[in-house]
């Protein structure tokens, strides 16, 4: 997850899920944390502890004194709930060769049920050290939170940018959310320079979650607090689906959310199937991870099976976001006859935006891979009794208003013209 255009986002989600409340969701995993069904929020702290972390610069004392005291408050709070872990980045190589500094990261205290006291002693011991690894602490901190059913969140402190290149962390960061294992990793600066702020903000980017600069104690304490907080709230996991370039080879959705990745000028197809007198209703959000040209909208097209259109969605933007929605809906409409062929439409969701990247080569290289990440939220419900009510270029019964909006205007018209040429009529008698 990336600067959003939270209320269009916001409309499009509630208009396609208004009836999802009152129908089961199939696609949607249960998140109801349950040791025994091991769908259990998993937390992972991830602190830098390179060099430069011996700064003396927030509120008169180190960057790590001032990470331990935050780390000590975080851990007293930590929901009973919520299995946390620590793991380390140059923590503990003193020397110069690049390639033994590239692999200093370590699990300080193992993913599991908190035993606070363990682990305050653990983060006590550390010490500023050496390198700075990002991109590989990244993937060992993914497979830390392996297994189990709930969210799972990285979240990521540091003062300073990967050391480790050619290894971005920012496609590190692509990856690990192309791969569908509901990860989210937060990055939180320290006296952050504009380097480091966009390498932290691309990674957060790229996995939905946030980054934030922090300059004082207590916002670091406070803001890694409430990261470790919202994984323990119950939370709607988006399922894995991958679109085909086709309606007839289309996966069939049923209700829920979905996640797919969608490369630059790439079309997703995607299958819905609904009775008569049924509603489906469909909204999709397409976010940039990485760096994209100015100009850019996302298409929905809701299409017969024979390519007929039957009703389209569309947004666009400007630079100014980086996530754009569109939705739209469709009534099937009672049929009176019996003819069984009618019975169920098939409907065929297709997806296309119009991102690009912002060179010529970024076509040929990891810039365009994996795709940017696409949420589909869908839902089938009873359709509304009147089929006016999604009539009228999606006025629903608006219309009405509209038309007497125009029939008053033009009777106002004709009045205030008569009323203008007989005034000038009696100016020109006198």
């Amino acid at each position: 997850m990336i600067i959003r255009k939270r209320f269009a986002a916001g409309f499009c989600a509630l208009f396609a899920t208004l009836g999802m409340g009152l129908s089961p969701m199939s696609a949607y995993a249960d998140d109801e944390p349950d040791r025994d069904g091991e769908a259990v929020p998993k937390v992972e702290l991830v602190l830098d502890v390179s060099g430069s972390m011996r700064a003396r610069d927030i509120d008169g004392k180190s960057r790590m004194a001032a990470a331990k005291q935050a780390f000590n408050e975080v851990l007293d709070a930590t929901p009973e709930d919520v299995e946390l872990g620590i793991r380390t980045l140059g923590a503990n190589y003193h020397g110069d060769d690049r390639k033994t500094g590239c692999k200093d990261t370590e699990q300080l205290y193992p993913v599991g049920p908190l035993d606070r006291r363990d682990a305050k002693t653990a983060v006590a011991t550390l010490s500023p050290t050496g390198w700075t690894p990002i991109g590989p602490t990244l993937l060992k901190a993914a497979g830390d939170l392996k297994g189990g059913e709930g969210s799972r969140r990285i979240v990521l402190i540091s003062d300073g940018e990967d050391t480790c290149q050619p290894l971005d962390p920012c496609e590190v960061a692509r990856d690990i959310s192309a791969q569908g294992i509901d990860l989210t990793i937060d990055t939180l600066g320290l006296v952050p320079n504009t380097k480091m702020r966009k390498q932290l903000s691309c990674i957060a980017e790229a996995t939905g979650g946030t980054y934030t600069s922090i300059q004082h104690t207590d916002e670091l304490a406070d803001r890694v607090g409430q990261l470790v907080d919202r994984a323990a709230d119950p939370v709607v996991k988006p399922v894995a689906v991958t679109g085909a370039d086709s309606c007839s080879a289309a996966p069939e959705l049923k209700p829920g959310l979905y996640a797919d990745r969608a490369k630059f000028g790439e079309h997703r197809w995607y299958r819905v199937d609904v009775e008569p007198g049924q509603e489906v209703r469909a909204s999709v959000s397409v976010g940039a991870d990485r760096a994209v040209n100015n100009d850019y909208g996302v298409l929905m097209r809701a299409v017969t099976q024979h390519g007929r259109e039957i009703v389209r969605g569309s947004e666009a933007g400007d630079g100014r976001t980086d996530v754009i929605s569109t939705g739209l809906r469709y009534p099937k409409p009672e049929r009176d006859d019996e003819d069984d062929e009618d019975r169920t439409e098939t409907v065929c969701l297709q997806v296309s935006h119009s991102y690009s990247a912002t060179s010529a080569t970024a076509f040929a290289d990891a810039k365009s891979k994996p795709g940017l990440p696409v949420e589909l939220t869908v839902d089938v419900v009873d359709a509304p009794d009147d089929a006016s009510d999604v009539a009228a270029f999606g006025l629903g019964r608006g219309w009405w208003l509209l038309g007497a909006l125009v029939l008053t205007g033009f009777v106002g018209g004709v009045l205030w013209g008569w009323l203008s040429r007989s005034r000038l009529a009696v100016w020109r008698t006198n």
